[in-house]
C-alpha cells in the first residue's frame, strides 16, 4: 500500500506544481485536474494489482471491480480535496482503504503536500509516519475546534446544515472547513480536530478514515448514531466524550 501511494503521489506532486500556471489560462485547470486523478488512480490500481492479483476494487473514477477474491477489496479515493488541488491549496489526500468482508482493515491517508503519511492497521493502531496516535482528551465542547463538511451548489441540504452549524458555533471555540474529508479525519485521529461531521459522503472518502479514528481511540458513528457509516454516507466522529454531546446536538439543531 505504501509503495502504491507513493508511486501515484510523485505524480500527483509534478501535477500540482503545473496548476498554478494554468490558473491563468483562459481555458482553466479543470481538465488538467480531472487528468491528474486518473492517472494517480491508474497507478494505484497497477500496483496494488502486482501485490494482491485477486483483489477487487471501488475506485472513484473506475467504480467497482470484482476480483477473484470475494472478501478483500481495495477502496481508493486518488485524490481527495479536488477542488483544494484545482485552486492551487496544498490540502489534498491520497485515500486507500482494504476492506475484508464488511471491515476496513487497513487504511492509508497521504497529505501529499505535507509528506504526511497516516496508516492505521485493526488491532496494531493509527500512526503519523512511525508515531502513535491518540485522539483529542478534551472533554467539554467549549474547548474544542471542530471541522466540517460545507454543502455546495447542488450539493446536500443547505438549510439544515446552517441549523446545525449555528447550534454547534454556540458550544465550540471554533469550526473549520479544509475540504477533505480523509484528512478531516486524519485530524481527529492525531487530535488536531477535537471531532468532525459531514454528511453526502461517498465511501471512498471516509473509509481508511473510520478506521484510523477508531485505532485512535476515537468514537465514530453516522449521524442518526448508527454504525453503516459506508452505507449512509455520514459521521460524527469525536474521542467517547464528545462525540455523543456533538451527535445530540446535531440531531436537536435539525428537530426544532
Amino acid at each position: 500500500m505504501f509503495k502504491a501511494v507513493e508511486k501515484a503521489a510523485y505524480g500527483l506532486k509534478r501535477d500540482f506544481g503545473e496548476v498554478e500556471n494554468l490558473q491563468v489560462s483562459m481555458k482553466g485547470p479543470g481538465d488538467f485536474v480531472s487528468a491528474a486523478d486518473h492517472r494517480a488512480e491508474k497507478r494505484l490500481r497497477e500496483e496494488l494489482e502486482r501485490a494482491r492479483p485477486g483483489y477487487g476494487f471501488l475506485l472513484e473514477e473506475g467504480g467497482e471491480i470484482i476480483g477473484r477474491d470475494p472478501e478483500h477489496r481495495w477502496i481508493i479515493d486518488p485524490l481527495d480535496g479536488t477542488t483544494n488541488f484545482l485552486h492551487g491549496i496544498p490540502h489534498f489526500a491520497i485515500s486507500v482503504a482494504l476492506q475484508r468482508g464488511d471491515e476496513i482493515i487497513a487504511g492509508i491517508i497521504y497529505d501529499v503536500a505535507k509528506d504526511e503519511f497516516f496508516w492505521a492497521e485493526k488491532g496494531v493502531g493509527a500512526y503519523l509516519d512511525n508515531r502513535r496516535l491518540r485522539v483529542s482528551g478534551r472533554r467539554r465542547m467549549t474547548d474544542c475546534v471542530l471541522a466540517c463538511g460545507v454543502p455546495h451548489v447542488g450539493r446536500g441540504d443547505h438549510a439544515v446544515f446552517e441549523k446545525q452549524l449555528h447550534a454547534v458555533m454556540d458550544r465550540c471555540s471554533g469550526v473549520r472547513r479544509f475540504g477533505a474529508a480523509s484528512l478531516d479525519l486524519a485530524y481527529v485521529a492525531a487530535g488536531r480536530y477535537d471531532g468532525y461531521w459531514e454528511t453526502h459522503l461517498s465511501q471512498w472518502d471516509i473509509a481508511a478514515g473510520i478506521l484510523m479514528v477508531t485505532e485512535a481511540g476515537g468514537y465514530i458513528r453516522d449521524i442518526d448514531g448508527g454504525t453503516n457509516m459506508l452505507g449512509t454516507g455520514s459521521v460524527v466522529a469525536a474521542n467517547d466524550s464528545i462525540q455523543p454531546v456533538l451527535a445530540k446536538t446535531l440531531k436537536k439543531a435539525v428537530s426544532e
